[in-house]
């Protein structure tokens, strides 16, 4: 039997504040030597993203200079930064603003 408070008690309202991180960004530069076909590729097979998204991000790479493909904790951040590098693009995390 659920208990419940008498009318004579009065509502408590606390405050909750909840301090989060920025999270880290993995960005993607833009280079004149690595096809487009083969950026894609390598977003597919690093980060699982659809064949839409993937093209989306190498044409933002491409027309912006660099995009934000993932962001998230620092660790995880740097890991996919080294993928991404060994993979042969130029990549660098970077925290959010």
């Amino acid at each position: 039997m659920p208990l419940r408070s008498s009318s004579t008690e009065s509502d408590v309202e606390t405050e909750v504040s909840v301090i989060t991180e920025r999270p880290w960004n993995v960005i993607v530069w833009n280079d004149p030597v690595t096809p487009m076909t083969v950026v894609v590729v390598v977003f597919k097979r690093i980060f699982g993203y659809s064949n839409n998204k993937c093209t989306h991000l190498m044409m933002t790479v491409h027309h912006e200079g660099r995009a934000n493909v993932w962001s998230g904790q620092r660790e995880r951040a740097e890991s996919y930064c080294v993928k991404l590098q060994v993979a042969g693009l130029q990549a660098t995390v970077e925290r959010d603003a």
